[in-house]
């Protein structure tokens, strides 16, 4: 039994506190000092509601909706029709225009009603107090909260209109299945617009937040008809609509169509969302932050980023991405096509030569969101793959050599190191021509130690691999021997600088991201670096193009058309690279285990290759 004195106190406190809210209201000045007791102790500034926001690919449509358990779209008052108003203050606050935030004859009522069951039956809630519950409060049935959500409910009818309060509580209300609002309501139940509903469909969604679970309209829908009909028959006792009118709505057949969430190219979304994060870190300045910090300061600076993400997410915003959905499909079918084999995993990325966009990102076969996105995760050993950017482009650079120069492709040993050729074969002399297009490896570590090592590095590290380190610098690297590695996007990024006449950009998915309005917020604003002359760029070029026509990609050749590029095998045949371009895209191709492992078998059918030319075909 619940002690009688706390109603007691509560019936006691309850005129005491409208007699004063009745008397601020009218002598305000003499009690100006209870108003900035409640300034300060229920701080209002603005009131703000968590919304969806959304990514799109570059054809403008959207492939993401982004929300937690929220899923909002908020509008003005002005986009939200004046009938749904009147039903919600028909049914949920018919004093609403009248009060300060709560009806004093509503919670007389209630506490009548509550003590003679002993329990709490009604809240009598206004609109303004459900509002201050989704926002301030919790929906936890105590008196104690109760006071607080009047207090809060008067200070709120203090700091806005009450248009703007209707407005916020439109937009706040729950409709179950992940719907807040009524335009996210209309969406998902209708697939269209709130200002395009029809006035029964309107009060068929109305319906719904008196209790979302009852009323839920795809499980229990006939209840939802029903209150429906109620709603439309409150509104004609109020003589809000005419009895035809009434009649009219409630005979017009409901059908649900209802909207699944958007969440499209888990690879790409998963790679736009880690840009995301790049991005937001670079602008406002939390980047330098990490690189000035020490391990413990890193942790805190990380955790005040992801924080200021999601209020930049919960404000709702669009990304803009360059997404090409063919090609993402592409990739992402050549996969599974591709790699049969168990345990054997492959990733691809796919970039515009003219723009530097991403267009594409295949992280691995039936691929997951948020699973381990090995496009641009994965850090594995390049094998040859990175003798044109390591070797051949810097020996051109500094020797002005020509392709049809002679190398020695004889054995090499140096301080112990001691490379062989693909299956131990040896050569003599040669052209630089022959050992680019059939990978030799001897001859590669004698032009980067020709030129030295830290020349062949300060042109590599133009390109911003973010895991080669000092401990690289050796001879070993002309034959991809680095401690990590880098990653499938890292490196076919940079193999655009072969498409652009020397100059490099890093590749970005983002174009822009702004806010619903369509207002910017955020966008890239990368410069080119020259890293070789064009001279240098046009022999490399032929080299890959040789290497396609003849070399060890010649299973990636195109029926017409400039395709050039570089395969790549590590010891153990762990990894297989294809690296290679076109007249309009660049893309890459890594196939391996996750835990690096034996794949000879599959060498002669040469995955990456036929990826490749899936992907680039058409």
């Amino acid at each position: 039994m619940r002690s009688w004195s706390g109603y007691i106190i509560i019936i006691l406190l309850l005129p005491i506190f409208s007699l004063l809210v009745v008397a601020v209201s009218a002598e305000s000045q003499k009690f100006q000092g209870f108003h900035e007791l409640l300034d300060e102790k229920l701080e209002i500034k603005e009131v703000t509601l968590p919304q969806t926001s959304y990514i799109k690919a570059g054809n403008g449509h959207v492939i993401s909706e982004m929300y937690g358990p929220i899923n909002r779209i908020n509008l003005s008052s002005g986009d939200i029709s004046p009938f749904l108003k009147d039903i919600f203050i028909t049914a949920e606050d018919q004093h609403f225009y009248d009060h300060a935030g709560f009806d004093i004859a509503a919670i007389g009522r209630a506490l009548a009603i509550n003590i003679r069951s002993d329990d709490i039956q009604q809240g009598a809630s206004t609109i303004t107090q459900q509002l201050v519950r989704n926002i301030f409060l919790s929906h936890e049935q105590s008196y104690n909260r109760k006071l607080s959500e009047l207090l809060y409910a008067y200070e709120l009818e203090r700091k806005l209109s009450k248009e703007k309060i209707l407005e916020l509580y439109i937009n706040a209300i729950y409709f179950n299945n992940g719907a807040y609002g009524i335009e996210a309501a209309s969406q998902l139940y209708f697939k269209k617009s709130a200002k395009d509903l029809t006035k029964a469909q309107e009060a068929f969604l109305a319906a719904i937040p008196n209790n979302p679970s009852l009323y839920d309209p795809i499980k229990h829908f006939d209840h939802t008809k029903e209150r429906q009909e109620r709603l439309i028959d409150q509104l004609k006792e109020k003589q809000l609509i005419s009895s035809k009118e009434a009649e009219t709505m409630k005979s017009e057949r409901i059908q649900l169509q209802v909207k699944h969430r958007i969440d499209l190219y888990p690879d790409y979304v998963s790679y736009v969302e880690a840009e995301l994060r790049e991005l937001i870190s670079v602008k406002e300045g939390y980047q330098d932050k990490l690189l000035k910090a020490g391990e413990q300061e890193q942790a805190s600076v990380s955790v005040k980023l992801d924080k200021r993400i999601s209020q930049i997410m919960e404000q709702g915003i669009i990304i803009e991405t360059a997404l090409n959905p063919a090609l993402q499909e592409k990739a992402a079918n050549s996969l599974n096509k591709r790699l049969p084999y168990k345990d054997v995993e492959g990733a691809a990325a796919v970039i515009d030569n003219e723009s530097n966009e991403i267009t594409a990102i295949a992280g691995g076969k039936n691929y997951k969101k948020y699973d381990f996105n090995r496009a641009f995760q994965a850090y594995r050993q390049p094998g040859s793959a990175i003798k044109p950017l390591l070797v051949y482009a810097p020996y051109f650079e500094h020797t002005g050599a020509g392709i049809h120069e002679q190398v020695d492709a004889s054995p090499f040993c140096k301080n112990g190191f001691c490379p062989q050729n693909y299956g131990g074969a040896r050569h003599g002399l040669t052209t630089l021509e022959k050992a680019f297009i059939y990978s030799y490896n001897t001859p590669a570590v004698r032009l980067l130690d020709d030129i030295g090592i830290e020349a062949g590095f300060r042109d590599l590290n133009k390109f911003g691999f973010k895991k080669i380190s000092v401990k690289d610098h050796t001879l070993s690297a002309a034959i991809g021997g680095f401690t990590y590695g880098m990653t499938p996007l890292e490196l076919t990024a940079a193999y655009t600088v072969f498409a652009n006449d020397g100059y490099y950009r890093p590749a970005r998915a983002i174009r822009k991201i702004t806010d619903l309005k369509g207002n910017l917020l955020y966008s890239w604003e990368d410069s080119k670096t020259q890293v070789w002359s064009e001279k240098t760029i046009g022999k490399v070029r032929d080299l890959l193009a040789k290497t396609v026509q003849s070399g060890t990609a010649r299973k990636a050749r195109m029926p017409f058309g400039y395709a050039g590029g570089k395969t790549g095998t590590t010891n153990g045949y762990h990894d297989f690279w294809f690296v290679g371009l076109t007249a309009h895209y660049t893309a890459g191709v890594w196939v391996g285990k996750d835990q690096p492992g034996y794949l000879a078998a599959i060498e002669s059918d040469a995955p990456q290759l036929l990826i490749w030319k899936d992907i680039m075909s058409d």
